[in-house]
Formats: C-alpha cells, structure tokens, sequence
C-alpha cells in the first residue's frame, strides 16, 4: 500500500509586484494556514516517510512548517521539476520514488495538482492553497501507481468546517 498527501502551498503574497513568481513569499494568511494544516494532518495520525517539495519559495515555507510539526527524522527534500510541473512530469516523479517509501508528502502548485488528482480520482474540485488531498493506492511499487488502484482518502483545507 502507498500513501500519497499532496499539499498546495499556502497562500502567497503579491504584494511586491517586482519579484519573480519562484520567489514569492507566504503572506500573512500563508503563515498561519500552513501550521494549522501541517497540525491537523498530524492530528489525524497520518505518517510521513519523505517530504517532497517544489523549492519555489511559497512551496518551500509551506513544506517547513510542516517538516516542523512533524518528526525531524523524516527527510525533506526538494525538486526543482515540481514547480510548474504538468501531469506527466508529477506522475513522473511520484513513479520513480523509492519503494522502500510508503508515505510521502509532496507540495505543489496548481493547476499541476489538480490535474494529478482530477486523473487519479475524477476529482473535480479546484484544490485551494494550503489544501491537502490524501490518495492510497493498493500497490507495493509506486511504478505501478495509476488511476485504476487509486483510492481517495480525505481532503481538507484551512476554511473546511469538520
């Protein structure tokens, strides 16, 4: 079994119309969704064996907090092809992961994520920033993860009322 969470960064500021778009910070909004979300994943019990991040700046703070709500034990690392990925490039990187990984965290951006879910599980919704989408796929290698033993699990965002 492979446990796939997905994560949009958090929301990003504009205020500074001058920076590149990799370079955008979190804004305040960003700051204190990004910890909520990392403690109620962590609340829910979900165990995380590698975080995988976009390194785009927004991307990158979002996977932080949650590294830190999470065991420091737990690598996080960063893949410069998760930034403005396409449905290939993410289904790509999530078929060459390590089969010795059962769960791991990936943080993105859209539209490439929904595209990945949309193709996973015909989910229709627009993931929001800081949302988190739970797949498990019945499957020992991730190599054979696909849209037929694609399972959904939850999804939650800073706005959802239990």
């Amino acid at each position: 079994m492979k446990n796939l969470i997905l994560v949009r960064h958090a929301k990003s500021s504009w205020k500074d119309l001058t920076l590149d778009d990799y370079e955008r910070p979190l804004n305040k909004r960003g700051h204190k969704n990004a910890p909520l979300m990392a403690k109620r994943l962590k609340d829910q019990g979900v165990c995380i064996d590698l975080f995988l991040s976009s390194p785009a700046k927004r991307a990158k703070t979002t996977a932080e907090y949650f590294f830190d709500e999470f065991d420091h034990n737990v690598p996080l690392m960063f893949e410069k092809s998760l930034y403005e990925a396409s449905l290939q490039t993410l289904e790509n990187i999530i078929q060459n992961l390590d089969d010795s990984l059962q769960n791991v965290c990936i943080f993105g951006h859209n539209p490439g994520l929904n595209m990945l879910v949309s193709y996973y599980i015909d989910h229709y919704e627009n993931i929001p920033t800081c949302g988190i989408i739970r797949l498990q796929f019945d499957v020992s290698s991730w190599k054979d993860i696909d849209n037929s033993n694609a399972l959904f699990v939850a999804f939650d965002y800073p706005k959802k009322t239990n």
